[in-house]
């Protein structure tokens, strides 16, 4: 097994890497989900905005019913509640589409706010919702997405259910370091998505990221991989390429020094891939 498993906040489990599923095109998630679950994934990442959530769920009923010995709980799913999909009502009827496309898998592991974006009422209706789904069994854990650490002290000091984790952007050239150890000390996980730089940053390293990766004979992802684990992130690698699966999983055979983490580290760099939102009032 090429991950560790982490305890939340809510009592549940979470590989510590998963396989981030946004922009892989429908007809074929399925399959790269199914050879991932073969190569040892057991840790999926989608959200209604990737439109890809039933295929998601294919690709692990299937594994899960060409290998009977292999039990549902060995799973996490993570989804997301879109913008569109925040308030009391939308929230809702949003769980529901959510677990009749999953079917066979019969709950969310972790179901996450995408974004703060819709404002503060929207965000605390639709958490109430969530804390619902948790005590009825149908959702285990629940958390945020690119949110800041105002977004979280709003949950705080007015809800039963803290967040388990929250998902930001974090690489070497977008670190957040403040926010992700907010988070740490609050005992919320942080997931890291684009650990790869959506691939922004793989091609030509350094010569000294390229000197990490000769003295190891690892890959830039499975160095930045490494990364973000040592950092005690959860990363969120994605990739289209199925040979890419088990390289991005392997990763448990060599440890970076603090001086590695060190020259990988670029404090000074801010250089997001994705949207910024963590700031929104």
């Amino acid at each position: 097994m090429s991950f560790r498993l982490i305890k939340l906040n809510s009592g549940y489990s979470i590989p510590s890497i998963g396989l981030g599923c946004y922009d892989i095109p429908r007809n074929k998630t399925a399959s790269i989900v199914y050879e991932a679950c073969k190569v040892g994934y057991r840790h999926f990442d989608t959200a209604v905005l990737y439109g890809n959530e039933e295929e998601v769920a294919e690709g692990i009923t299937k594994f899960l019913h060409d290998n009977p010995d292999i039990p549902r709980s060995e799973f996490f799913y993570t989804t997301k509640l879109w913008n569109s999909q925040l308030g009391t009502t939308n929230t809702r009827h949003a769980i529901t589409t959510m677990l009749d496309q999953i079917g066979d898998l019969k709950y969310i592991d972790l179901l996450l706010i995408h974004s703060p974006l819709p404002g503060k009422q929207k965000r605390l209706e639709s958490w109430k919702v969530m804390e619902e789904a948790v005590s009825k069994g149908i959702v285990k854990s629940i958390g945020v997405s690119n949110y800041g650490t105002h977004h979280i002290e709003e949950i705080l000091s007015s809800s039963k259910i803290p967040p388990a984790v929250n998902q930001i952007e974090i690489s070497p050239w977008c670190m957040r370091e403040e926010l992700a150890r907010y988070c740490l000390n609050k005992d919320i996980h942080v997931e890291a998505y684009a650990p790869l730089t959506h691939g922004g940053k793989l091609s030509n390293p350094t010569p000294e990221f390229k000197q990490i990766m000769d003295k190891y004979n690892k890959s830039s992802a499975q160095i930045l991989i490494k990364w973000s684990l040592q950092k005690g992130y959860i990363p969120l690698p994605k990739t289209k390429t199925p040979e890419r699966l088990k390289e991005n999983l392997t990763v448990d055979d060599f440890v970076l020094t603090q001086e590695e983490i060190e020259t990988i580290d670029q404090p000074e760099a801010y250089e997001p891939t994705d949207w910024e939102c963590t700031d929104a009032p």
